[in-house]
């Protein structure tokens, strides 16, 4: 692809929620929606490519709630949220896909207990929203970078596509790779 095609609207930062070595030439983004099946498919897939080679691929998420056809999806991203502010995004990440759709604020309660969360904290954070200009930032980002639909998942900022496999994903990779000279961010 052109240089042109690649995505520059919403630029990563130190804000963004970063699984792998934060400096890694290859940059994985998802933009997802914790109450949809093919997020949470495609969770394992993304976190093992992170895994088989942490210091080379990073994964960054940003929250992009389906609210229209999951009405849970916002209430779970600020649970992510709030148990980020704790340190422990990942955690309930990992939670919430596996635990979907039960996002009632019990069953959050309990996913929150379980990653060891100082729950009158939780309770506050999420009875009051404030994680959620966080979660609509996140959003809005994603409609900036032509986001229609989850998982979306950009590849160096560049769109792709393609099955939500591990071998397909490390050939675009390497397509990537090669068509670029090399790897960049």
């Amino acid at each position: 692809m052109l240089e042109d095609d690649r995505i520059r609207r919403t630029p990563i930062s130190e804000e963004d929620w970063c699984l792998g070595d934060r400096h890694a030439p290859v940059t994985l983004l998802e933009y997802g929606d914790f109450e949809c099946p093919h997020c949470a498919a495609a969770r394992p897939v993304l976190e093992g490519l992170v895994d088989e080679n942490s210091e080379a691929i990073r994964l960054i998420f940003r929250h992009f709630p389906v609210t229209t056809v999951h009405p849970l999806a916002l209430t779970a991203a600020e649970a992510a949220e709030a148990a980020g502010a704790q340190g422990k995004f990942w955690g309930m990440h990992d939670l919430l896909f596996e635990h979907q759709p039960r996002f009632d604020i019990d069953h959050l309660r309990r996913l929150a207990h379980a990653i060891h969360l100082q729950l009158g904290q939780f309770d506050r954070e999420m009875n009051a929203h404030v994680h959620l200009p966080e979660v609509k930032r996140d959003f809005r980002r994603g409609v900036e970078d032509g986001v229609n639909g989850t998982p979306t998942i950009f590849i160096n900022r560049l769109r792709y596509d393609g099955p939500r496999e591990h071998d397909a994903i490390v050939a675009a990779i390497a397509l990537q790779a090669a068509g670029a000279g090399g790897l960049a961010g």
